[in-house]
């Protein structure tokens, strides 16, 4: 006889982690904070992919659709994100990836993230923000059903 699963099984299936792609675009050659993010993240359960450093829009998002990510967090300290992530961003509806969650962090003046919230950027993380905040914030913004087992 086949059974099928009860309702509150298949709400308490399991989930697959978090996967996150960690970008540093442009000709920021500083990922000191990428990598200790990264690390972070990855101890917190999430599946993390860091691009290494001088990565274009292009790259940023064909990596971020092979791997299948749920979250782009791009770390910029070079005062280029105005321009970069508008291309960033663009880059990402062009291939396709229009569900997953940006995220930001670096250097970036206050003024200037309306202009990168308008663009779709969720988030701006500055110098000294605790990681357990950037952790909450994509733990809260990623779906669960999104990463449950198929």
């Amino acid at each position: 006889m086949t059974s099928t699963p009860s309702s509150s099984a298949a709400r308490s299936s399991p989930t697959r982690p978090i996967r996150v792609l960690i970008a540093k675009p442009g000709l920021d050659g500083h990922d000191r904070g990428a990598k200790v993010l990264a690390r972070e993240l990855r101890d917190a359960g999430m599946e993390v992919i860091y691009t290494g450093l001088f990565q274009t829009p292009e790259m940023i998002a064909r990596a971020a659709v092979d791997e299948d990510v749920d979250v782009v967090g791009l770390s910029i300290l070079s005062g280029a994100h105005n321009q970069l992530f508008p291309e960033i961003m663009r880059a990402l509806r062009e291939a396709g990836a229009t569900d997953v969650l940006v995220i930001a962090g670096g250097i970036i003046p206050s003024e200037d993230i309306p202009f990168l919230q308008s663009l779709g950027v969720a988030a701006v993380f500055g110098p000294g923000t605790p990681l357990t905040e950037i952790i909450r914030f994509i733990e809260e913004h990623v779906p669960r059903e999104e990463r449950l087992h198929e």
